[in-house]
């Protein structure tokens, strides 16, 4: 019986080939999108579930700032492991990572800039599941001399040699000894360092060996006593059950009364598995994305398998008869049902055989425009579930109606002509129809703001000039800054030269350690402090709003210059000539600068002050004539090894560095770009379909209005109109639903464009153009088509 049934499906398909590849084709295009995007948000929501004790482990934060200021910092005070573990029964451990950043490494004749390297606890390797297949987990660090490595950095530094035991050269001359050797990092974590060193190396250095104080009179002995260095990423690890709100209480009532001055002081704890798509606070952060990947997913899904079903149920009229014949003969009702699900279930194989093909095809090629790793492994059973899951609900949601309709016809109307009136559910079809283009102009609305705001966030006026500027790390230039710039200045394609103690682009420098005349006494505002020479204002072109910019000379160390943020946060309306303490600085503010944008553009700009210190400048800023970019950057590389020949030269133009913050919204732009174009596709192909059908179906009407002298103008019209409407009706509906899912998609931004209606009338415009595109080739066929002829043969 079975055969019978597939060999009988293969006929039908192999007899209507036209139909029969436009639902392979949109089945296909369907699935390929749809499990690519299933597949993205699998990956999203795996991260960090490999830590078998995730459910046990937080990332603790402090919320910090007052008004504007106001922030969350998941970089802390490194006494809070030890404190938590030494006076709070439920924390079972806890792990601090202190970011070390760019770091020249060197073996033998091998030298090479790491970005990631950090200082760590033993505690690292058992807390987190990073196994180590060299070295010891409990005693990963024999001395503070040590460092851990992984694989693909054992590789990099020593080929096949054995690593355990080679010695590594930190900066100049700071050697390391290879002790362990961690399995590289899965794709989906959030933690990964490639150079792990113990953290009790740091604490020698930055505490033991020096005299470490913050008020010019009182030593820190360690940095196990330190309540103001929020250097350290601290995690800790508790016991199932354990009150996490009582938890963060005792967290903030240990360090009040360490540090009272800083009360109130909240805490926080997130859940290791919420730390990739959420924020700190437990906010959604790319969660949204998730879900609107998910959302999407689904809908070009759905799109697909309406395309099936429209086409199915369309077609039930030319079909009707031979279900009759069936019927008569002695088939039921449920073994017809088993025919036209075996019929759709073979179809179905056809476009999942060529989904998978393609998407083995274009994995490479879909992980480079995403930024993933995915693959399809026959050992990823997570992969494989999603997969299933997806294709089975696939398959039901095409097939089942479809077969319900077509074995529940009533044989002896269809023999008489009598059931077209109820064959196929027009008004259903109509639905699908406009429920396959709301989707899809929702889509397309989607990419055109998306398209929009990044297009706002490359135009917009920063503040500053970024265009065709360079910059690196000085490391041994500092010293010899003004022999380094002069000789650089005499070189073809550069302009001008400055420095500067932090990163214009993305500024992540801090300080809440602050004072000024009427300082309210509750206030903790959060400065962003910048070191800067007397170059900087004008080397980026910085609007001055009132005073003046420094000059060079030895009275501007203690002058700072605001901005308008910071101004406004202050209460100050007459800042020019108050005095001002950051850290340990004293001095005036001299000046007030425009607003610039030296963060992204998700936040408001917040309160930074720029400083005279050139001690504390540590990256230099070239400008260069465009044209002669790349002769400027020879130049400077060769200057840079005048004085660190051992240590690589890495620079960034800033213009990468600020497309760098947007990068996600790219990708998802550009993912938005595809998924918009492919929807249109499939439903075109389904309206493609349709009117053929409605072509097809009204041959003899057509026929006889030509013979009476319709003009094809009139032809197109009649077959045309009639979609055309419901295109009509699906932009009414995509319109609202557009506008609020990209209203709230922007609200992430606090510098954002505005939702005109030019968005949703070129969408709605563009939409109809494609469609009405799609019906015309049919109809333009059906309308020229010999009126005689189609008599004849009706």
């Amino acid at each position: 019986m079975f055969r019978n049934y597939l060999k009988t499906a293969w006929r039908n398909i192999i007899n209507n080939k036209f139909y029969s590849a436009i639902n392979v084709a949109g089945l296909t295009f369907g699935l390929v999108i749809g499990l690519f995007m299933l597949l993205w948000v699998q990956d999203e929501l795996s991260f960090d579930t490999f830590n078998k004790k995730g459910p046990e482990i937080y990332r603790i934060g402090i919320v910090g700032g007052t008004d504007v200021s106001k922030q969350i910092f998941t970089s802390i005070i490194a006494p809070v492991v030890p404190a938590a573990k030494n006076e709070l029964p439920e924390v079972t451990d806890g792990v601090r990572i202190m970011n070390i950043g760019s770091t020249p490494f060197k073996y033998k004749e091998k030298n090479f800039i790491e970005e990631h390297a950090a200082f760590t606890d033993p505690s690292y390797f058992t807390v987190f599941d990073f196994p180590l297949v060299n070295g010891d987990k409990t005693k990963p660090f024999q001395d503070n001399n040590s460092v851990v490595i992984t694989q693909t950095m054992a590789k990099k530094y020593f080929g096949n040699e054995d690593p355990i035991g080679k010695m590594v050269t930190l900066g100049l001359n700071e050697s390391l000894k290879v002790t362990g050797v961690m399995t590289d990092y899965p794709a989906n974590s959030s933690i990964k360092f490639d150079f792990l060193l113990p953290i009790s190396r740091f604490n020698q250095l930055a505490y033991l060996n020096r005299n470490q104080n913050y008020d010019g009179k009182t030593r820190v002995l360690s940095m196990d006593a330190d309540w103001v260095n929020f250097s350290f990423e601290t995690y800790l690890q508790v016991k199932p059950n354990t009150d996490i709100e009582q938890l963060t209480k005792k967290l903030r009532s240990i360090h009040e009364r360490n540090r009272p001055e800083d009360a109130p002081v909240p805490y926080l704890a997130q859940p290791l598995y919420q730390m990739h798509l959420y924020k700190a606070d437990g906010g959604n952060g790319g969660i949204e994305t998730v879900r609107t990947f998910a959302i999407v997913a689904v809908l070009i899904l759905i799109i697909a398998c309406i395309n099936y079903v429209n086409l199915s149920t369309a077609r039930s009229m030319l079909r009707a008869k031979e279900v009759s014949m069936r019927k008569i003969i002695g088939a039921g009702k449920m073994q017809l049902f088993m025919q036209f699900m075996i019929e759709t279930t073979l179809l179905f194989t056809i476009a999942t055989i060529l989904a998978i093909g393609l998407m083995y095809a274009l994995m490479p090629m879909y992980n480079s425009f995403s930024g993933k790793q995915l693959q399809i492994s026959a050992s990823n059973y997570q992969v494989w579930g999603y997969m299933i899951i997806t294709l089975m609900g696939t398959l039901a949601a095409s097939s089942i109606y479809p077969a319900l309709l077509l074995s529940s016809f009533e044989p002896l109307k269809a023999l008489k002509g009598k059931v077209a009136a109820g064959i196929g559910n027009v008004a259903f079809r109509k639905v699908l129809v406009v429920v396959q283009f709301t989707i899809s102009i929702v889509l397309i609305i989607g990419t055109i703001i998306i398209g929009k705001q990044l297009n706002y966030i490359q135009k917009k006026d920063l503040g500053y000039d970024k265009e065709n500027v360079f910059a690196f790390s000085m490391r041994d230039i500092k010293t010899h800054y003004d022999a380094f710039k002069n000789d650089l200045l005499k070189q073809p394609g550069i302009i001008s030269i400055t420095r500067a103690g932090g990163d214009i682009v993305n500024n992540n420098g801090w300080t809440g350690d602050n004072d000024w005349d009427g300082k309210p006494a509750k206030s903790n505002l959060i400065f962003h402090p910048i070191a800067a020479d007397k170059d900087f204002m004008t080397f980026f072109k910085l609007k001055m709003n009132e005073g003046a910019v420094f000059t060079g000379a030895v009275v501007d160390t203690n002058h700072f210059i605001l901005n308008e943020a910071a101004v406004a946060a202050m209460g100050l309306k007459d800042p020019i000539g108050k005095s001002i303490r950051i850290q340990k600085m004293k001095g005036t503010i001299t000046g007030v600068v425009k607003n610039f944008h030296y963060a992204s553009m998700r936040k408001k700009i917040e309160p930074a002050v720029i400083y005279y210190r050139s001690d504390d400048c540590y990256k230099i800023y070239i400008k260069t004539t465009g044209v002669d970019a790349q002769k400027a950057v020879a130049a400077a590389q060769r200057s840079w090894k005048q004085y660190n020949n051992d240590t690589p030269f890495a620079y960034t133009f800033l213009d990468d560095s600020f497309n760098q913050l947007y990068k996600t919204e790219q990708r998802t732009g550009a993912l938005f770009d595809v998924f918009s174009i492919i929807a249109i596709v499939i439903s075109c192909l389904g309206l493609f379909g349709l009117a053929t059908y409605s072509a097809q179906v009204k041959t003899r009407e057509i026929g006889i209005r030509k013979v009476l002298g319709s003009s094809v103008a009139g032809i197109i019209r009649l077959l045309a109109t009639e979609f055309v409407l419901l295109i009509v009706i699906a932009i009414f509906i995509a319109t609202p639903v557009a506008w609020y899912a990209m209203d709230k998609w922007l609200q992430d931004y606090a510098y954002k464009i505005t939702i005109t209606v030019w968005v949703f009338l070129i969408a709605g415009g563009g939409a109809t153009f494609i469609a009405l595109a799609t019906i015309s080739v049919q109809s333009l066929k059906a309308a020229l088509a010999n009126p005689v002829k189609s008599l004849r043969s009706e």
